[in-house]
């Protein structure tokens, strides 16, 4: 699957919130929306708050693309959504797809979490989000703080406080949650819709 970002959407912003929205384009319209959709990412990137944004491509045979827009606060998003910069956006797409969009927003933990190929909605369990973060989150402090101990034991406490929290962040975000997502993605997005599932028509 192809994946075009925009700006930093590796790391959630404290307070933000992330919009997923879902449009199953036309046959044969791939290339007109793509730069339809190039063209507002463009004119977005220009707004308040706007933190950036990812966009998955559909696997073949699906025409499902999910586009991942991240703002600094509910305001910002609104003000987004009531303009008329999207307004004018939302009337140019119409040839190019098949129905209108769906949008889902989400301010959890779900935006440590990226879905496998072919989920329409990546917003795993949130028990299994909170579980397996705990897990995570217990390990790296009593790794790091051992570490920091032996490495560096004069330091003063809220010091090696302040370099173990981001070393725990920066590990979750850049390395060990991506992998681990993929691992545990038939645990995690077991109980997802998938494209096949809610999309029969794909297979076309």
């Amino acid at each position: 699957m192809f994946n075009e970002a925009h700006h930093d959407m590796a790391t959630p912003a404290v307070g933000s919130i992330t919009t997923v929205v879902r449009r199953r384009v036309r046959a044969g319209q791939d290339a007109r929306y793509e730069a339809w959709l190039s063209d507002l990412l463009r004119d977005a990137s220009k707004l308040p708050g706007y933190l950036g944004a990812e966009v998955q491509r559909p696997a073949i045979p699906s025409r499902t693309y999910v586009s991942i827009f991240r703002f600094d606060s509910l305001q910002n998003l609104e003000t987004f959504e009531r303009s008329d910069l999207r307004r004018e956006y939302l009337a140019r797409v119409v040839p190019f797809v098949e129905a209108d969009a769906i949008w889902d927003q989400m301010t959890g933990l779900e935006v440590w979490f990226d879905a496998p190929p072919g989920t329409v909605a990546p917003q795993p369990t949130r028990w299994k989000m909170a579980l397996l973060l705990i897990g995570l989150v217990f390990l790296l402090v009593e790794v790091l703080t051992t570490l920091a101990r032996i490495l560096a034991p004069n330091l003063p406490q809220p010091l090696t406080l302040l370099l173990v929290v981001t070393a725990q962040v920066c590990l979750l975000t850049y390395v060990i949650m991506p992998r681990v997502t993929r691992w545990l993605a038939f645990w995690l997005f077991s109980n997802t819709a998938q494209q096949k599932k809610d999309y029969p028509d794909d297979q076309e």
